[in-house]
């Protein structure tokens, strides 16, 4: 949580003002220590988004189901929305064989993440974003990718998957050397080999 007091921030006049500031975990903090009724409806909203969480840790499928109704909300397709669930799973299981070889830190799934979007598209995540037009680095890529992209990506994770699942006892080492000889990346040439 962070709560700043007298933070100096630009001001349509250009002056610069102190201002009190705080991340969304602080206004939460804040709203809920307010003890007004007008704050009331803001706090049973918190109180049931907290239960909602609650009970999607008992039962993950309500965050799933919670998860297509937001998608909807937002107005994608049925069709979309199999195609984006589908690609999370898949994700899902692609880090957790990383993680089974020893990958942890969050540069090297980004490292590998770059290379899968660059063998991919032909060029990275963030690279992909600006092309996209996406400037919140809250926007998340997949969500605005179309069904081609997304049966792209599908696919290019579950082949790489599929790989290293054949191959039993590789470490980070080779995985990086195998992404890196498989990619549009100059040949055998590894971040670890530094």
């Amino acid at each position: 949580m962070t709560i700043c007091h007298g933070l100096k921030l630009p001001a349509n006049d250009g002056k610069n003002y102190k201002t009190d500031c705080a991340n969304v975990k602080g206004m939460f903090r804040i709203i809920q220590s307010i003890p007004s009724p007008k704050a009331e409806p803001f706090k049973q909203w918190l109180a049931q988004v907290g239960y909602d969480r609650v009970q999607e840790i008992e039962n993950p499928e309500l965050a799933q189901d919670r998860m297509k109704e937001l998608y909807e909300q937002k107005g994608y397709s049925k069709d979309w929305i199999d195609k984006r669930l589908r690609g999370i799973a898949i994700r899902q299981n692609l880090t957790d064989e990383w993680k089974e070889r020893g990958i942890n830190e969050d540069r090297d799934f980004a490292i590998l993440t770059a290379e899968i979007s660059k063998a991919t598209f032909g060029m990275t995540p963030s690279a992909y974003k600006a092309y996209k037009g996406l400037e919140s680095p809250n926007q998340n890529l997949r969500d605005h990718m179309n069904d081609l992209e997304l049966i792209f990506t599908l696919e290019n994770i579950g082949n790489r998957r599929n790989r290293f699942q054949l191959e039993p006892q590789i470490g980070i080492k080779f995985q990086f050397s195998h992404f890196f000889l498989s990619s549009s990346s100059k040949p055998g040439k590894s971040p670890l080999d530094r």
